[in-house]
């Protein structure tokens, strides 16, 4: 895949996408994000990758949004705005709902919209050098697109402080708040990195996929809905030939077919 802001890397089941902008701290603007939801569409589509990891370029996870690509908006009425908009809503909903497990690599300072990025993946790695920061405020914007991953993955009462304050945060900070899962010394990054990428392949592909599809549904649902819907969920899965075959396996004391 050949990107201008965005480098792409497949490798044993697993794609690597770097944001790539480290001169402007991998800054996102409208390039960046019509590449991303394009590797996104691809990544789902390729039954050979099953683990995406996002990561940045040089020494920043991401700067946020290219604040001359923001200015120059100015320029634009509401409704070009809106429809620039959408598509960050877009890449933010496509990333969240990806049937695939997605992990965040926070490799350094992750600011404003680039904390949507993390907080939409499932899983959150982070380097102790990274910061963190919701900085909208103070340039007298908000993180609306990003809003609805962050008040998931965090909870209100985090985001009321993060999204109020605007204040840099460490990744230890990050990690109490429930924004991040692990920080690691950043020489140990990549190592943790991959040892999350070895247990992920060892579970079944369409299981990974239900649970990422399940866990976006319930959370939405009544729960006299939600029981009649879990309930369909595993009887389907249950008759299904992965799971049919990982029952099998552990009986038989072997590996599923899908680890050979």
């Amino acid at each position: 895949m050949g990107f201008e802001t965005v480098e792409v890397k497949t490798e044993d089941q697993v794609a690597w996408v770097a944001l790539n902008r480290p001169e402007v701290r991998n800054a996102f603007n409208e390039v960046m994000i019509a590449e991303l939801i394009q590797v996104l569409d691809r990544v789902e589509k390729d039954d050979s990758v099953r683990v995406l990891v996002l990561t940045g370029k040089g020494k920043a996870f991401c700067a946020g949004a290219d604040l001359n690509w923001m200015k120059k908006m100015k320029n634009f009425t509401v409704e070009e705005n809106y429809k620039d908009a959408l598509e960050l809503a877009r890449l933010m909903y496509k990333l969240y709902r990806l049937p695939k497990p997605t992990i965040a690599r926070v490799n350094g300072a992750s600011i404003g919209g680039s904390n949507g990025l993390v907080a939409a993946c499932d899983l959150v790695i982070a380097s102790h050098r990274a910061e963190f920061s919701l900085s909208e405020v103070k340039i007298g914007l908000v993180p609306a697109c990003i809003g609805p991953y962050l008040l998931k993955k965090t909870g209100e009462a985090a985001c009321r402080e993060l999204f109020l304050s605007g204040e840099r945060i460490s990744a230890g900070r990050a990690r109490e708040l429930g924004l991040v899962n692990e920080v690691v010394t950043h020489v140990n990054l990549t190592a943790r990195v991959r040892e999350k990428i070895s247990n992920l392949l060892t579970s079944g592909p369409h299981a990974l996929a239900v649970s990422k599809d399940l866990l976006g549904k319930i959370s939405e649902m009544p729960l006299a809905e939600a029981k009649d819907y879990t309930a369909r969920v595993i009887a389907e899965l249950r008759v299904g030939d992965e799971a049919q075959e990982g029952m099998a396996a552990f009986l038989e004391k072997r590996r599923p077919e899908w680890l050979k």
